[in-house]
């Protein structure tokens, strides 16, 4: 039985942190989902079906691309991670910042289905100051993110934010 593993989050945009840790994940997991969640609440800057596509094309070229599953879900974690015969839920730590709503959402995850099992791997400190959101900070003010984040991804934020910059106000 394969060793499969769910790495969920928003990915608006993925990252090369994410990236990061996502190669990691296959020294330890045969295989590894990234579960886009449908969290429309979150006010994503990427639809779901954007956010879907930027993380195939970011993996197209990769040699462990067979290993990788992109899919999506809504609802409780858990449930899915079941559904799909996982049991692992993989998420990344930045800093202690994180620790703590990682730590409660583990520990209902554990409340909710005892089987599951949460892994945390650490950013690694090339990227540990990266996150979506300070990435399209970055981009809408005028920075330049190239080797932060995949160059598909950065193509698709520099058309969408500066596109928008004229409603700068309430960044997603």
């Amino acid at each position: 039985m394969d060793k499969l593993a769910v790495y969920p989050g928003s990915f608006d945009p993925i990252t090369n942190g994410h990236l990061d840790l996502l190669e990691r994940a296959l020294k330890i997991f045969d295989r590894v989902i990234i579960a886009v969640a449908s969290n429309p609440a979150k006010n994503p800057l990427f639809s779901l079906e954007e956010r879907m596509d930027m993380i195939r094309l970011s993996l197209a070229d990769h040699p462990l691309a067979h290993r990788i599953d992109v899919d999506t879900f809504s609802g409780l974690l858990v449930n899915y991670v079941d559904r799909v015969g996982a049991r692992a839920i993989l998420r990344g730590l930045r800093a202690v910042s994180d620790f703590e709503y990682e730590f409660q959402m583990a520990l209902m995850n554990r409340k909710l289905n005892n089987k599951i099992e949460t892994l945390y791997l650490m950013t690694g400190m090339r990227w540990i100051y990266i996150s979506s959101r300070i990435i399209k900070e970055v981009v809408v003010s005028g920075g330049d993110v190239k080797g932060l984040v995949p160059e598909v991804v950065e193509k698709k934020l520099i058309e969408r934010l500066r596109a928008q910059k004229g409603h700068v106000g309430a960044m997603p």
